[in-house]
C-alpha cells in the first residue's frame, strides 16, 4: 500500500480488504468513494456498522438473526411448526423466503462441516438442532437444505445419521438443472440427480 496516502485512508483500505470478496484494488476504490461521499452519508454508514451488533440478536430457537428473540418467524402463529428447514447460513433463509414457497420454520447451522478448515460439529449448531427435535413433539419433518457441495453433503449425512432413530421424517431438497441451463453443459452428477428427482409435469 502506498505510504503517501494519509494514515486514516490506509487504515480504511486495510480494513475493507479484510472483507470477503474485497481485494486490495476494490478496497482502494471503496475508500476513495467514501472519501468523496457527503459527511452525512458517512455518518449514517458508520452508525449502521456500529449498530449492527447492538440492534441485532440471534434467535435462540432457530439461530437466525433478528431484532427480537424469538424471531418473527419462530413467533409467528401462521407458520407450520412441524417442519424445520435446516440451512447452512443466514442468507440461505433469505433465499428460501424469497420463493414464498416455504411456510415452516428454520434452523441455521452457521456453516458446514469442513475438517480441512477446522470446522467440526462443535463449531456448528448441531446440539441445538438435536435438542430441538428431541424436546418438541410437534416437529414432523426435517428438510435438509445444505449446499450441494462436499461439505454440504457431509453435513446433511451427519444430521441424518443422528436423527434417523427419531420419529421425524428426513427429506433433502431436490437438486437439478438451473432455469435457462443447457443439458450439454451440465455435469454427470447434476444430470443424474435431476433424473432421480424428476416429478410429474
Amino acid at each position: 500500500m502506498s505510504n503517501f496516502l494519509p494514515k486514516s485512508v490506509r487504515n480504511l483500505i486495510e480494513e475493507l480488504s479484510k472483507l470477503p470478496g474485497i481485494g486490495p484494488k476494490s478496497a482502494q476504490r471503496l475508500a476513495i468513494y467514501l472519501l468523496h461521499s457527503p459527511a452525512m452519508r458517512l455518518k449514517i454508514f458508520g452508525e449502521s456498522i456500529l449498530n449492527l451488533k447492538e440492534d441485532v440478536v440471534f434467535c435462540t430457537c432457530c439461530w437466525n438473526i433478528a431484532e427480537n428473540n424469538p424471531c418473527s418467524i419462530c413467533s409467528s402463529l401462521e407458520r407450520d411448526k412441524g417442519i424445520i428447514c435446516v440451512v447452512e447460513n443466514i442468507l440461505d433463509v433469505v433465499a428460501i423466503e424469497k420463493t414464498s414457497e416455504f411456510n415452516g420454520h428454520y434452523h441455521v447451522l452457521h456453516g458446514a462441516l469442513s475438517p480441512i478448515d477446522g470446522i467440526g460439529p462443535d463449531q456448528l449448531k448441531f446440539v441445538e438442532l438435536f435438542d430441538r427435535i428431541e424436546n418438541n413433539s410437534e416437529i414432523k419433518e426435517i428438510i435438509l437444505a445444505t449446499n450441494p457441495s462436499l461439505e454440504g453433503e457431509a453435513t446433511a449425512l451427519y444430521i441424518q445419521k443422528h436423527i434417523r432413530d427419531s420419529k421425524v421424517s428426513v427429506t433433502r431438497i431436490a437438486r437439478g438443472l438451473p432455469v435457462g441451463g443447457d443439458l450439454e453443459y451440465a455435469d454427470e452428477v447434476t444430470l443424474s440427480r435431476a433424473l432421480k428427482g424428476r416429478s410429474p409435469f
